[in-house]
């Protein structure tokens, strides 16, 4: 998928991981069963802030990090059938290490 979106200061883009559609049990969980998801691969960010200076202040997160972001920020967008997020980078709590 070509992402035609760049986001301005220090926003990004993320595309939400889903949890799984079945628990450890083997129940499946309807759509309105599920919990919204905290965990997402970041896909575009912007350039950065500008501090008093007006120099850009360089972001924490990259292109392909793997974040937990708080659960009900950002806003939910869809392009090609895909749902994304585009965050702010202090809705970000953490990068996911792998």
């Amino acid at each position: 998928m070509a992402l035609n979106i760049k986001p301005l200061g220090s926003r990004l883009v993320v595309e939400p991981i889903e949890r799984e559609d079945v628990t450890a049990s083997g129940i499946v969980l309807p759509e309105t069963a599920k919990e919204k998801p905290q965990k997402g691969t970041v896909l575009s960010i912007g350039p950065g802030d500008r501090d008093e200076k007006g120099e850009r202040i360089q972001m924490d997160v990259k292109e392909g990090d793997t974040i937990l972001f708080a659960k009900y920020s950002g806003t939910e967008i869809k392009i090609d059938d895909k749902k994304l997020l585009i965050l702010k980078e202090s809705d970000v709590l953490a990068i996911v290490k792998e």
